[in-house]
């Protein structure tokens, strides 16, 4: 089974900066695409940013230039560096990783509990 952990969520003032990092752990697995979503309160879960599986980079186009994402592939690590931050960032932040089993070559997405953003005026 394969687990995210997310970690960095919580309350910043407009115009300041967070962090958010997702772990993913478990067995007989490899990552191909991770990636960030997210959910404001009445909203639908949209893509804030993600690396496909051949590496390419996403964005939202709303935090395209001050939203940046890093990966480690060897850690299963990825990070949002979130900057410039606007109240209409506000919302639960879910790690995501598209999943392949090594053992069985099943296909799984896999989802984090979500960590909360909260960005005040």
């Amino acid at each position: 089974q394969v687990r995210l952990v997310e970690s960095g969520g919580g309350l910043v003032q407009a115009g300041g900066s967070l962090r958010l990092s997702c772990q993913a752990s478990g067995r007989n697995f490899a990552t191909s695409g991770m990636g960030w979503f997210r959910q404001a309160p009445g909203k639908g879960r949209e893509l804030v940013s993600v690396f496909d599986w051949l590496g390419g980079e996403y964005y939202l186009d709303s935090v395209k230039g001050r939203f940046t994402i890093s990966r480690d592939k060897l850690k299963n690590t990825v990070d949002l560096q979130m900057n410039s931050l606007k109240p209409e960032d506000t919302a639960v932040y879910y790690c995501m990783a598209a999943v392949v089993v090594t053992t069985t070559y099943r296909n799984l997405e896999v989802w984090g509990q979500g960590t909360l953003v909260t960005v005040s005026s």
